[in-house]
């Protein structure tokens, strides 16, 4: 036959194990609690630090996209005026219909 295992014996009962017990667990919660703010300050922090990096990032593109409207409004404008003087959009055989060997030529200056 299998003996039973045999079960943990627990000390009876006493106002100085209850008092440990109560010291024991309080100190588990309070090393578990340290853990728990030092985690939650980690993540924060690293929260910050990408709020930072973005930040940055942002104004960056903000930049470019200003430089980028500041030149599309330089070509804008250059292209407005080429169009007022541009041979190939004056010139009347472009607007007829039919086959044109080479529209280019043909409205270029001799």
């Amino acid at each position: 036959m299998d003996a039973a295992p045999p079960t943990p014996r627990r000390l009876p009962w006493s106002p100085n194990n209850d008092d440990d017990r109560k010291v024991r667990r309080r100190e588990k919660n309070r090393v578990a609690a340290q853990r728990s703010r030092k985690k939650q300050t980690q993540k924060a922090d690293q929260l910050h630090e990408e709020y930072e990096c973005l930040e940055q990032e942002n104004a960056m593109l903000r930049r470019e996209i200003a430089k980028l409207n500041e030149e599309l409004q330089q070509l804008s404008l250059a292209l407005k005026e080429h169009e007022k003087m541009c041979p190939l959009l004056l010139c009347p055989m472009n607007f007829v219909p039919g086959l044109r060997p080479d529209p280019v030529a043909s409205c270029l200056p001799r």
